[in-house]
């Protein structure tokens, strides 16, 4: 079907999001034009003012309204520790635990040849400078076990190991309520190289 070329233009915006096919596209351009009017310009306005009034924290690159951000300007963090992680995303799914007390480090990326993506396309050297200058004894990565996390965590493990610093690495394992007869093997054998005494 051929659309008028407004709608076909809403419909091309909403497929530069990750993950969103030309038929998701489609149903989203659609649903926006039976909203209000009051509430396609509150939405406009919200795309707007995050894009705007939203900065990148000068120390560790995370999203904030400020830079440095709150974590970074906290008086209260844990100094002597820096949790790596790939986004802003992970970041706040970390935090959203209140278990982890220390600071950050966004890499704003992972390492992937196949994308084009290497060392110096992430913040790698950002990251290596604080280490010089601040008193860090934890290193803690945090990045997803796809293969892209586990080459970069290999990466940081060879460039932080001489430091002196501590390099640890979060446990990968089974979900809270899973059952273990659907795990899959490489699952199954992270939880099993992660586990600890009780």
């Amino acid at each position: 079907m051929i659309y008028p070329k407004e709608i076909a233009a809403l419909i091309e915006q909403f497929q530069k999001f990750p993950s969103v096919g030309p038929k998701s596209a489609q149903r989203m351009a659609f649903f926006l034009l039976k909203m209000s009017e009051g509430d396609v310009e509150n939405f406009a306005r919200a795309v707007i003012e995050a894009k705007h009034n939203t900065k990148t924290c000068e120390i560790c690159f995370n999203l904030s309204a400020s830079s440095p951000c709150e974590i970074c300007s906290s008086t209260s963090r844990d100094r002597s520790t820096i949790c790596v992680v790939s986004d802003s995303k992970d970041l706040i799914a970390i935090e959203k635990t209140n278990e982890y007390k220390g600071l950050y480090h966004v890499l704003q990326g992972l390492i992937s040849p196949i994308d084009g993506v290497g060392a110096d396309d992430i913040r790698i050297k950002e990251l290596l400078q604080r280490l010089t200058n601040e008193e860090v004894r934890e290193v803690i990565i945090a990045l997803s076990p796809s293969v892209e996390g586990e080459a970069t965590s290999l990466y940081l493990t060879k460039l932080i190991k001489p430091f002196g610093i501590k390099v640890s690495r979060i446990a990968f394992g089974l979900p809270v309520g899973a059952d273990l007869e659907y795990a899959d093997e490489i699952t199954i054998a992270k939880a099993i190289e992660g586990r600890h005494e009780i």
